[in-house]
């Protein structure tokens, strides 16, 4: 089989397109033929290491955590699933060396999930990291259940930071699931366009527009939860427009990874700030997140393609290398690799 591989950390050249033996899944093991791969920040970030041309911690190591495809082969003790299901895939390559830029993977069951079947393998395999994270954002202020669930967060005002990268696609059509109003904010009016066909009900252009103002006008009492790429720069806004009990969800440090709280303003408000890193969230929401995740996509609810706010670009499994470049550099949309025919 073909997969993509790297032996040491750095710029996209040290992935190489080798062949491979396929792998048969052991005791509580599933083999998937990777139908489309998906690519995320953390892909290239984990690639590049901290230092480049370091070794990697396995001899071989194939990149991409999310994925979709069709189980092939099922280990012993495996009987959630069967041979020829669709399913989609996450935390492929995490603490493993074998990610989903490859033709056929051996995952842990946990890692595999029924895919319904009107449900595309682009969806399948633009959930994983994305929509996991926004799960877990989404469901940790005070009052909201641990699995959200249709009607679980009426009468919310969530804000979304980014509504057109991925994480903000996905927790905009999962808080609409969910029953909030959802308000975005962007930084131009394509990425506005992306974000009203997500779903967003209010959409802030923060370049154009006194954004804490546009915000209150549409949410006077304030917002309930933030769902928020950039503290370091939107700290400002989002203690101008918070709610008194509101959460602030933190799942990345764009713009810089430090910040400065004004302790008393966040005081009087009862602000909660919750940190989230998707790898390192516990196995109880995890799983609480995929089971959310599998309902909302059966019922319709997430979408992806640039009609639903999420453009697809896409690449060959021999240009992996070239879909990492693109998510470094900023890709405005959800970055897929073809691996296989359905």
């Amino acid at each position: 089989m073909k997969a993509i591989v790297y032996s040491r950390t750095g710029d996209s050249d040290v992935l190489r397109l080798v062949e491979r033996a396929t792998p048969e899944p052991g005791p509580g093991e599933v083999r998937v033929r990777v139908v489309v791969s998906g690519v995320n920040p953390t892909d290239w970030k984990s690639r590049r290491g901290v230092t480049p041309g370091q070794n990697t911690p396995f001899p071989e190591v194939v990149p991409n955590q999310d994925g979709a495809g069709i189980v092939e082969a099922l280990g012993s003790g495996v009987t959630s699933l069967s041979v020829g299901q669709r399913v989609w895939l996450w935390e492929a390559a995490w603490q493993r060396s074998d990610g989903t830029a490859q033709e056929q993977v051996v995952l842990p069951v946990r890692h595999v999930v029924a895919l319904e079947d009107h449900v595309s393998m682009d969806l399948g395999a633009s959930l994983g990291i994305p929509a996991l994270t926004a799960h877990r954002c989404l469901s940790v202020a005070e009052g909201t259940p641990s699995q959200l669930h249709q009607g679980a967060l009426q009468g919310y005002t969530v804000l979304i930071a980014g509504g057109a990268g991925a994480v903000g696609h996905a927790a905009i059509q999962l808080a609409k699931w969910a029953g909030a109003t959802v308000i975005s904010t962007v930084s131009g009016p394509d990425k506005a366009t992306l974000a009203r066909r997500a779903g967003a009900d209010h959409v802030v252009n923060y370049k154009d527009e006194d954004a804490g103002a546009s915000i209150r006008a549409v949410a006077p009492r304030g917002v309930d939860i933030v769902v928020e790429v950039a503290i370091s720069v939107n700290e400002t806004l989002d203690r101008d427009v918070c709610a008194p009990g509101a959460t602030v969800a933190i799942y990345a440090t764009n713009g810089g990874d430090e910040v400065t709280l004004k302790v008393r303003d966040h005081m009087s408000r009862n602000t909660r700030f919750q940190f989230v890193l998707v790898y390192t969230v516990e196995a109880l929401a995890k799983d609480a997140a995929i089971a959310a995740i599998t309902d909302a996509a059966a019922d319709g609810a997430l979408s992806v393609g640039a009609d639903n706010g999420l453009p697809i670009i896409r690449f060959p499994l021999e240009s992996t290398g070239d879909s990492h470049d693109r998510v470094e550099s900023g890709a405005v949309g959800k970055v897929l690799i073809d691996v296989s025919e359905e």
